[in-house]
């Protein structure tokens, strides 16, 4: 063949290939255009804190932890709404006042803020919190199954709190139940224009969503969370890590096309090829993403069981970041240092993390944002 034919041949190619890829997009069954799940750092209402408590697995620290929450209300609270999940015996020791509230003996005031009298079994939001969506109509609550991680844990107290907080009118949306299918929070990160990030030893654990195959979860997901394409991680874990291996412990998606990420040790060598696939990946433009590495904290035990410390496990709010910290200077200091790479012109605030851990989670771990707004109540 001519080199002039064969260079017609390979345009006409092409432009099949082109045509065939846009057909695909537009028509594929398995993707909801008319919905976007957010990312993280776009412009949030409120973030929700469900509240430890002596019925909760705290009960042995619970002044220690209720300390931590504490400082996570006073720093979101400062820059948008604060919504407060209670069981009622907590809520009994409140004191009501025009424009603050007190949520412990410490006498600690915050404006802002609503409360909302729910039992719980523990106080992991982000992965019994509502995922939110958007849509041309507005916004859309989902409310998926939360089983403990796998039916580690009770949950069944947990897992009604979504149903009770949309029906007290609290959060703006519409209400969108998906109870026959396990999904945390934690377990996926948006870039809030077509890709959603998880990783297979999460999504396909034992006990979450047997007998579907991973094809068949994708489908889902790409169907309610409006994904043009979900990137299954193959490696990457933490010691002591309860949720087989959330996302959110591990990499996190970033603006300008950043991908935040954990470096290894001696006891993590799948974290190693974990960066090998994250440095292979390209986005839905075909480029390659920026890649900054986080350090992992040295070691802290307790009881002889090491605890699944992680810099990734921070929270985005308006205007800041919230970065678990564990008492490493240098480390903790290096890591706020790279995550305010990711996300110039926002404060970073550290938060002494030490204790959330000790219960195998972390800052993220404890909240869940939302975007439409809290519909008013009654303050607290």
């Amino acid at each position: 063949m001519k080199n002039e034919e064969f260079a017609t041949a390979v345009r006409i190619f092409l432009v099949i290939h082109c045509l065939l890829y846009q057909i695909i997009r537009n028509f594929a069954p398995m993707t909801n255009r008319t919905r976007r799940m957010p990312a993280e750092w776009e412009p949030q209402s409120c973030v929700q804190l469900t509240w430890p408590h002596k019925d909760t697995d705290w009960a042995p620290m619970l002044d220690e932890i209720t300390a931590v929450y504490e400082v996570m209300a006073r720093e979101i609270s400062k820059r948008e709404g604060l919504l407060v999940v209670a069981p009622p015996d907590f809520a009994k020791s409140i004191v009501n006042c025009p424009r603050n509230a007190t949520l412990s003996k410490r006498e600690l005031s915050i404006v802002n803020c609503q409360l909302s009298i729910v039992n719980s079994n523990d106080t992991w939001a982000r992965d019994h919190g509502f995922i939110t969506v958007e849509e041309a109509s507005g916004l859309v609550l989902l409310d998926f199954k939360f089983n403990g991680w796998g039916e580690k844990f009770e949950a069944e107290l947990d897992n009604a709190i979504n149903r009770q907080l949309y029906d007290q009118g609290l959060l703006k949306g519409s209400y969108e139940p998906h109870l026959d299918f396990v999904l945390e929070g934690g377990s996926i990160e948006s870039d809030g224009k077509g890709t959603i990030f998880t990783t297979a030893c999460c999504l396909l654990a034992p006990h979450r969503n047997q007998p579907l195959t991973q094809a068949e979860i994708e489908e889902r997901l790409k169907q309610w969370l409006g994904a043009e394409r979900v990137v299954w991680l193959n490696y990457g874990s933490l010691m002591g890590d309860d949720t087989d291996g959330h996302i959110d412990t591990l990499v996190r998606i970033c603006p300008d096309d950043t991908l935040l990420y954990i470096g290894g040790d001696d006891e993590h060598p799948d974290l190693a090829m974990m960066e090998e696939e994250l440095q292979a990946l390209r986005t839905l433009e075909g480029k390659p993403y920026r890649l900054l590495k986080l350090p992992l904290p040295r070691p802290i035990y307790e009881d002889g069981e090491r605890l699944p410390a992680t810099y990734a496990n921070y929270l985005v709010i308006n205007g800041a970041v919230l970065v678990p910290t564990y008492d490493q200077p240098d480390l903790d200091a290096e890591a706020m240092r790279i995550i305010g790479q990711a996300y110039p012109g926002r404060e970073m605030v550290g938060i002494d993390c030490r204790a959330v851990i000790k219960q195998h989670g972390s800052l993220h771990c404890c909240t869940m944002q939302y975007y439409g707004g809290l519909r008013p109540k009654y303050k607290i």
